[in-house]
């Protein structure tokens, strides 16, 4: 299916089209490019024009650039913009322009890529959905996702992210969501900002972007609920909440059962049971959102409810996975990918209410929490003391700054300190015993997935499977 012809993407950016092309997708990376993509020639950690020959020589339908790149002949088929990520931008808009679907962007300190997950499988059995992949959340990412929407979508799902104040209006605004979704507040990138209120009103200008009679789904549990609520109604928008304490969408009960926690929840006068394949309360207040969502989008709610039902996380993001080591398994909980102090004391709730077996240990490998700020070794700390650390065995600290929390546990749940999570490798399969749960959490660069993929390699040889019923 043809994306973008030469003459579409010349119009919609106000460049100029070398050849008559067509691309049936958009790449920013020849790692990943598939024959008819359209290779978008960023410059980030290197000039993408660096790489325009190799994608055209892997099958790129065209490429998206400043300037004809060295080895690149000049009929080759481009599309010669003044700036790629302008371009990028303007191509997305386009596509948001030419497209009747009914839009949901989403954003918060922490859950947004697990919600717009679970939305997108809920919508998925509605109608043609089309969602960001990955985190593509950022500058780059929401432009990337709106320009690659097919023009017969009929439900969108746009994750929105920040680092510094400024950066989620703009994103929405582009994006021109019907729906937009404030998952939670939380002490994230706390360097960027003055204090966590300025973190919600950051987070809360994805109203900005919002449809003219759009609607805003808020998390009424959040202790800056009053700061969320002040923005929308300084922008006039409407909204509903979400939570143990709203009134519309409530949620009642959470238990874990086994693999998979349910909830009982109010929706909006209609009591509903919310199976959710993964532990945790956070993705029973993540769903409830979801579906608020889901009803602010028009979509059938009972048929999302079931839906539900068979999401599970992607990896690194709270996946569970049963592993065979010499003498019986190990259950993983993947969630190397990122981490904060409310993502963390989430991770270790999990891991701390997870069945064992007699003989097994919760064991948690924890790394770096990064981006907080002048608070950082407060906030370390402070995570030795988490309620859930009552139900934890052993901790594995990662870091400069788990050192901190290292120092502050009680000497029977030290599990050592190591500077990388290289280093931590050394007699990790000593450390294992059949029946023992381990969890992996730590921000991205911290490299937790060393530490994954390694107890992986364990059940190299041996029977291994992924828990079918995982997180």
């Amino acid at each position: 299916m043809t994306l973008w012809t030469a003459q579409e993407a010349a119009a919609a950016t106000g460049g100029e089209a070398r050849g008559d092309w067509a691309v049936s997708g958009i790449s920013i990376d020849t790692r990943t490019l598939q024959p008819g993509d359209l290779f978008v020639a960023l410059k980030a950690a290197r000039d993408g024009h660096d790489f325009v020959a190799q994608a055209l020589e892997k099958g790129a339908g065209a490429a998206l650039v400043s300037r004809i790149p060295e080895g690149v002949s000049a009929d080759a088929p481009l599309l010669l913009v003044d700036d790629v990520q302008s371009g990028l931008e303007a191509l997305g808009r386009a596509s948001r322009d030419r497209c009747a679907a009914r839009v949901v962007a989403v954003t918060g300190s922490v859950g947004k890529t697990s919600t717009k997950e679970m939305l997108a499988r809920m919508l998925t059995d509605q109608g043609r959905t089309h969602a960001a992949v990955a985190s593509y959340n950022n500058h780059w990412g929401v432009p990337l996702t709106l320009a690659r929407m097919p023009r017969d979508t009929e439900y969108a799902v746009i994750e929105i992210g920040m680092n510094h104040p400024g950066e989620i209006a703009p994103l929405a605004i582009q994006a021109r969501p019907h729906v937009a979704m404030v998952t939670t507040v939380a002490a994230v990138h706390l360097e960027a900002f003055d204090d966590v209120a300025g973190i919600a009103r950051e987070k809360a200008s994805i109203m900005e972007g919002l449809e003219p009679g759009g609607l805003a789904v808020l998390n009424a549990d959040i202790a800056e609920a009053d700061v969320v609520r002040q923005v929308a109604q300084d922008l006039s928008v409407d909204f509903v909440e979400f939570g143990r304490t709203a009134s519309a969408y409530r949620l009642q009960e959470v238990a874990m059962q086994g693999d998979e926690t349910v909830a009982q929840a109010d929706l909006s006068g209609t009591s509903a049971t919310l199976h959710i394949q993964s532990l945790g309360p956070h993705f029973a207040m993540n769903a409830l959102g979801a579906l608020a969502c889901i009803d602010a989008l028009g979509a059938d709610r009972a048929r999302a409810v079931q839906s539900l039902s068979l999401w599970s996380p992607v990896k690194g993001r709270g996946q569970r996975e049963v592993v065979a080591i010499p003498g019986g398994e190990v259950i993983l909980l993947d969630d190397s990918y990122n981490a904060n102090p409310t993502s963390m004391g989430a991770a270790l709730s999990v891991l701390a209410a997870t069945p064992t077996t007699a003989e097994g240990r919760r064991i948690a490998f924890l790394g770096d929490m990064k981006e907080l700020g002048p608070q950082e070794l407060d906030l370390h700390a402070a995570m030795a003391v988490h309620p859930a650390m009552a139900g934890v065995d052993s901790v594995i600290c990662i870091g400069p700054l788990m050192q901190a929390m290292h120092e502050a546990l009680p000497d029977d749940k030290r599990g050592g300190w190591y500077e990388t999570s290289a280093d931590a490798l050394q007699g990790l399969a000593g450390r294992l015993s059949a029946g023992d749960i381990v969890l992996a959490k730590g921000s991205l660069s911290m490299a937790l997935a060393k530490i994954v993929d390694a107890i992986r390699d364990m059940g190299h040889g041996l029977r291994r499977h992924t828990d079918t019923s995982n997180e």
